[in-house]
């Protein structure tokens, strides 16, 4: 099996790991490089420019369907959670799948003034309820790669009046994406999209814009930045970049490089190789007596093996254990031969 963009990449293990860390593009380390070197040097450019910011929120926005003007970019994805936790009035009820990643959920719990609900992920939609304001996401689960129904969830979000905020960090890159569904939407960059870390992405839709404060906003939000140097900013942009959490040029400088490779690639490509692979290790594990979480995600997670990742990082395997799971996740940089190998090692 041939790999999509290859060439870009030169990892040294068996690297199943995506899903807490992707591998960077040779054309990503090469940018840091140059502006580290820049900076290094004192040259005039070393500090970065916001034209590379603007690209890869631009390049972003095209992979996940929206108009530049919906995407903020930032650090941290539970910076942006804590900015839609903070626009919410006390009381309101928020909903959670059981087992949801802890930055979409602490920033809500955090507050003391409430509601949390938690709900089993396949039963999440019919625990939407008249009362409830807002439901917390991930659209592919951390823990063992289940995919989220998530029509069922719009739908019932929809009949309830409840806003949707989506967590993609597990799935922009290789599942296709549709941002403008949802009212909010956050990525950490530093997985599937092959960005580095620092690098993270928040969407918003225009009506879901107005009940949102720029609370960590400094002049790099301002409309006119230049000018809001000094002083509070005394107006901001209009659009979602007034949202924007001031961001590593480090980190922006490779991410545009690593956005601009996936959309030469194409998400549906990405989606066939990488799911072809887990089909591979599925059918592998069920041989060998294994029985991993079912499904057709890019991520398998087989129960009660967690304990096996020492053995295998040994092997030179490099994989993950969750939640009592052995976990490994397939992308651009892996092949059949990765499957095999890690195959291999488990059935001795």
């Amino acid at each position: 099996m041939d790999t999509p963009g290859g060439a870009e990449f030169a990892p040294k293990s068996t690297y199943l790991n995506t899903s807490s860390c992707g591998v960077l593009p040779r054309r990503t380390v090469e940018a840091i490089k140059e502006l580290a070197e820049e900076n290094g040097d004192g040259r005039p450019d070393g500090a970065g420019d916001f034209e590379t910011i603007e690209a890869a929120r631009a390049s972003f926005a095209r992979l996940a369907g929206v108009p530049a003007e919906r995407v903020a970019v930032g650090g941290s994805v539970a910076v942006h959670v804590a900015l839609i936790a903070g626009s919410l009035p006390p009381g309101a009820e928020v909903l959670f799948p059981e087992g949801e990643f802890s930055s979409v959920i602490t920033p809500f719990t955090v507050r003391g003034d409430l509601k949390v609900r938690y709900a089993p992920l396949d039963a999440l939609a019919g625990a939407v309820r008249p009362g409830t304001t807002l439901i917390g996401l991930s659209a592919v689960q951390s823990a063992d790669g289940r995919i989220v129904d998530l029509a069922a969830v719009r739908a019932a979000a929809a009949a309830h009046g409840a806003r949707v905020l989506l967590d993609a960090s597990q799935s922009a890159g290789w599942l296709p994406l549709d941002a403008g569904a949802y009212d909010y939407t956050v990525t950490g960059a530093f997985k599937y999209l092959l960005c580095p870390r620092g690098t993270s992405f928040l969407t918003v839709t225009e009506e879901a814009q107005e009940s949102l404060t720029p609370a960590h906003a400094g002049w790099f939000a301002a409309a006119d930045r230049w000018g809001s140097t000094y002083g509070p900013v005394e107006e901001f942009a209009t659009s979602a970049r007034r949202y924007d959490e001031p961001p590593s040029f480090l980190a922006y400088h490779g991410a545009e490089q690593s956005l601009a490779l996936l959309e030469e690639i194409g998400v549906e490509a990405i989606h066939a190789h990488n799911t072809a692979l887990a089909a591979r290790f599925r059918s592998g594990l069920t041989e060998l007596g294994h029985a991993p979480v079912p499904g057709d995600s890019g991520i398998v997670a087989i129960p009660g093996l967690g304990g096996r990742q020492p053995e295998l990082a040994r092997a030179g395997i490099v994989v993950s254990a969750r939640a009592g799971n052995l976990r490994a996740s397939f992308h651009l940089y892996n092949d059949e031969a990765d499957v095999d190998r890690a195959l291999d090692a488990l059935s001795g």
